[in-house]
């Protein structure tokens, strides 16, 4: 799969586990895009921004995706993509929910808020290689990414 060196990910993903295995997907796959890690949403939205921990960081410099899982530390995934879609800099940013969550109102209010897809994650990691394998052939490949807000 081939590699734009300019687009690079963020995964908001709060579990060790979880961002092994996806870092772990995504090499099988071939995925060779720069993977940013937050641990929680308010470090998410940090980076966006370049506050907190990431002050200084250039704000217009977005991911090409944001991996969102839900259940997150300090702000949740929905918080996190509410205030990803209220401001201008970022509210064309495509966000993928990647969760386990399988509740049929998670599903409803990401897609209210302004999310692009929501992905429920297998359990198997076959499958789950499998599905961050199209994830990134579409998303970071395929997809024609928004214009950048001026």
């Amino acid at each position: 799969m081939k590699n734009n060196s300019k687009t690079m990910l963020l995964l908001v993903e709060d579990n060790p586990s979880d961002v092994a295995l996806t870092e772990r997907a995504f090499k099988k796959a071939h995925i060779a895009n720069e993977m940013v890690v937050a641990q929680d949403g308010q470090e998410a939205l940090d980076y966006l921004w370049g506050a907190g921990a990431h002050q200084g960081r250039d704000g217009a410099d977005l991911p090409a995706l944001v991996l969102l899982d839900l259940k997150l530390p300090k702000v949740s995934g929905l918080d996190v993509l509410r205030q990803i879609r209220a401001d201008a800099r970022t509210r064309r940013l495509p966000v993928v929910i990647l969760t386990t969550s399988k509740e049929e109102q998670d599903v409803a209010a990401g897609y209210d808020l302004g999310a692009n897809s929501y992905i429920r994650k297998p359990v198997d990691f076959h499958q789950f290689a499998a599905a961050i394998e199209q994830l990134g052939l579409y998303w970071l490949i395929l997809n024609e990414a928004p214009p950048k807000v001026k």
